[in-house]
């Protein structure tokens, strides 16, 4: 059986290609997702599915086997970024300032083909297989979030959730998983600092938000280095500060953009308490006030242990145990994490480099591309993985 389903997914490698090309040429921004929910119900109603929609954009279908087995979820995404694609390719983005830089095209091609291999199979496995392709995995609150809140996960209520992510870092033919903890949780963070702006000459006339912004820049540190559990790893990092005064101009107020990550969810809640101390007090005692929100978003991603360990298993039988990786825990966030916070989950890495080295650019970057071997791997692993779950 093994290989007779690597055979068959070898064999949908040039549609597969084409599925991908076509969905790479025209990206959509999250929950946009329109052309693109329409093309993927078109494919799988050529399966003899009938997909229906959630949450917006998202679309949904089973694949019924025999009765009397479990029900598996395998879920994909489906949004693109807004970054202005600059590699000249012949599936080049078509839509100005959107492109599929984080990989969701080869997450949906996958999931298509491995819906097609698992709809030929459907007469040799009992349970049920449910197909998740996912708007808005890229912009809070998340899709995963409103498809679960859509009831995504009941009737029929899935035994578990698997899903895939490119990785760059891997080369085509290998896979990388990690049980437990993997990815963060992330948050939001907005701070607006109101003091009293003037000539930059005479300081003691004003209240200088640039020098109390400084201050809590610098002293928001000490929350993950003082206040985490050494063991518990943490992030706090601002990207964007904005005081738009001059060279002798101290302004009213600074904007500040920030992240906080962690791996653990009582230490999340915990430390937006110790933040809104900070901004409060620190700004209160140098004259000043600091208006702080928090957009709570992703929760921690945990790999059930069990599943991991059998899909470690299984993977190491499609594609040699050699080509299966242990991962490092990982601070990037993905909101694939609300499947794994309400049902057994393995989320897992899809090798995406070519072995001679091209193809090695990060997600989220305008080059980013995929060895397209991974196509018909992804598709074939993913199809193999569920029947030896829906098999337990």
């Amino acid at each position: 059986m093994l290989e007779n389903l690597k055979a068959r997914a070898a064999a949908l490698a040039p549609e597969l290609v084409a599925i991908r090309h076509h969905l790479h040429a025209n990206p959509e921004l999250s929950f946009k997702e329109t052309q693109t929910a329409a093309f993927v119900t078109r494919q799988l109603q050529e399966m003899g599915l009938a997909p229906y929609t959630v949450a917006g954009t998202g679309v949904v279908a089973l694949i019924e086997g025999q009765p009397g087995g479990p029900v598996v979820a395998l879920r994909a995404d489906m949004d693109a970024l807004p970054i202005q694609e600059l590699s000249e390719v012949p599936y080049k983005s078509l839509n100005a300032g959107v492109m599929h830089a984080c990989g969701h095209d080869v997450h949906t091609t996958c999931l298509l083909g491995a819906a097609r291999i698992l709809t030929e199979q459907r007469a040799n496995f009992k349970g049920t297989v449910k197909l998740l392709f996912q708007p808005g995995e890229e912009l809070l609150p998340g899709g995963a979030s409103l498809m679960i809140a859509d009831g995504v996960l009941e009737n029929p209520k899935p035994a578990e959730v698997l899903g895939q992510h490119v990785f760059p870092r891997l080369p085509v033919g290998q896979i990388g998983l990690r049980p437990g903890r993997y990815m963060a949780s992330t948050d939001e963070l907005y701070l607006r600092i109101k003091g009293k702006g003037g000539h930059g000459a005479m300081p003691e006339l004003n209240l200088d938000p640039v020098l109390v912004a400084a201050h809590l820049i610098v002293a928001a540190q000490q929350i993950v280095s003082r206040r985490a559990n050494p063991k518990m790893p943490s992030v706090l990092s601002f990207g964007k500060v904005i005081a738009n005064g001059a060279t002798n101009v101290i302004p009213d107020e600074v904007y500040i953009e920030g992240t906080l990550r962690t791996l653990d969810e009582a230490w999340r809640d915990e430390a937006h308490q110790h933040l809104r101390q900070l901004c409060e007090g620190l700004a209160a005692s140098m004259g000043a006030v600091c208006e702080l929100e928090i957009r709570r978003g992703y929760p921690c991603l945990d790999n059930n242990p069990a599943v991991t360990a059998r899909v470690r298993v299984a993977a190491e039988a499609y594609l040699g145990a050699e080509n299966v990786i242990e991962l490092d825990q990982w601070l990037a966030a993905e909101d694939f994490a609300y499947f794994s916070q309400a049902a057994p989950a393995c989320f897992y890495r899809l090798g995406t480099r070519a072995v001679d080295g091209r193809f090695a650019a990060s997600v989220h970057t305008p080059i980013f591309d995929v060895d397209e071997q991974a196509l018909s791997l992804g598709a074939g692993l993913m199809a193999w993985l569920t029947l030896q779950e829906l098999a337990q």
